[in-house]
């Protein structure tokens, strides 16, 4: 039997990236929605205000799930 060669030609071989151009941007939407989210925690003096303890969290929590679903995301 013979033995096939183990190196393969750089013209045989391209560069693939792990990720595909709409996942970086899903990426980079998820950054901007937890980066609104603690923009939303910021603000007055009142800590028990609704935007702070509800709605900011909630924000956060779909920032964190659109960078999830970003990773996981295959290419077509």
């Amino acid at each position: 039997m013979a033995k096939k060669p183990l190196l393969e030609t750089t013209e045989q071989k391209q560069a693939q990236f792990v990720f595909d151009k709409s996942n970086y941007r899903l990426f980079l939407l998820s950054i901007a929605v937890v980066m609104i989210g603690f923009f939303l925690m910021s603000g007055s003096t009142d800590i028990y205000e609704f935007r702070k303890i509800v709605l900011a969290p909630i924000v956060v929590v779909i920032g964190f799930t659109i960078g999830f679903f970003a990773i996981l995301k295959k290419r077509k």
